[in-house]
């Protein structure tokens, strides 16, 4: 008897995988990110941020390569924010950003939170999994207090402070309730 999988358990070459991130992974996401930043879709980070971050990533994967990613990011108790969710170009269209999005909802649930935000160009993604535009805070004015204590960029999005506004002109804040 042997230990090794049978060819019918394994996935199909062209099979979407999701999985938590690894270190090794960051030059891949980095690698995801650059064009995305260069048209100020999202924000390049420096790559230590990355790895000091890698918890909160999940990639997918088709054939053994990484062509997706995302983060969730806990703001407060009941509050996280999908970050850094992107797409390889060449699979767009197959379902892998709401596969990350779905990984990342599902996480958000085994934590305990119940709102989740995002800050985004692309509202019809996300719209269609539930996210809606908001005004003004998602927060009462104690825990934006706590929050403003906060040195996360991310956080400053989020409460639309002034100082983040050159960064975040044209993106949409919306608001998902779990």
């Amino acid at each position: 008897m042997t230990n090794s999988a049978s060819q019918t358990d394994a996935a199909p070459p062209d099979a979407v995988v999701v999985r938590p991130a690894r270190a090794a992974d960051v030059r891949a996401i980095r690698a995801l990110v650059a064009p995305l930043a260069e048209r100020r879709v999202l924000l390049q980070k420096e790559a230590v941020a990355y790895y000091e971050s890698v918890g909160d990533f999940v990639v997918a994967e088709v054939g053994g390569t990484v062509v997706g990613c995302g983060a969730l990011h806990v703001l407060w108790e009941d509050l996280g924010e999908v970050r850094t969710l992107a797409v390889e170009p060449a699979h767009l269209g197959r379902g892998i950003g709401a596969a990350v999005l779905d990984r990342l909802v599902a996480r958000a649930l085994e934590l305990g939170l119940s709102r989740l935000f995002c800050l985004t160009f692309e509202t019809t993604f996300f719209g269609a999994h539930g996210f809606e535009p908001i005004e003004g805070q998602a927060v009462d004015p104690a825990v934006y207090t706590e929050l403003l204590r906060s040195y996360d960029e991310g956080v400053a999005e989020f409460l639309d402070l002034e100082r983040v506004k050159p960064n975040t002109l044209g993106n949409t804040r919306m608001l998902r309730v779990l």
